[in-house]
């Protein structure tokens, strides 16, 4: 019996997987626990149009990350720490504070996709990673500056 996976099921396959499997597996297992539904004629055609419409809204937001990707590679973005006399700062600058910084430019991303090196601990240009999407990142210019 062929079934369409709606739920990772280790050893047969991820959710939209089609599988081939004997018809007691399908009808007193996976059916009734909902990790399964009949392949018809009807399901395989509604998985088809799920999935051009699943690929139509990836393609969109890789087009959206490389949009923000190109802004960023132009962007320098300043943040300003409290700094000694040498230049070095009282604690280290990290990518909570790289997010806020970008937040008050207007562009919203999460701290967590933001990579950087090397702890940032004293003043002057430095460059970070930042992941947009699955096959889409950026470098971005930090200035870290000394407050006044």
């Amino acid at each position: 019996m062929k079934v369409i996976l709606k739920r990772d099921v280790p050893s047969l396959g991820d959710p939209g997987d089609v599988v081939e499997v004997k018809n007691g597996y399908a009808n007193n297992y996976l059916i009734p626990q909902g990790m399964a539904s009949r392949a018809t004629d009807g399901a395989l055609k509604a998985l088809e149009t799920e999935r051009q419409q699943q690929a139509k809204k990836i393609e969109q937001q890789r087009i959206t990350a490389r949009e923000l990707a190109e802004r960023l590679q132009q962007m320098t973005v300043r943040v300003s720490a409290k700094a000694g006399e040498s230049g070095k700062l009282f604690g280290t600058v990290t990518s909570g504070d790289i997010a806020e910084a970008l937040k008050g430019e207007g562009v919203d991303i999460d701290r967590r996709k933001i990579s950087i090196e090397a702890p940032i601990k004293e003043l002057g240009n430095y460059e970070a990673g930042v992941k947009l999407f699955m096959d889409v990142s950026a470098k971005l210019k930090i200035a870290v500056e000394g407050e006044a």
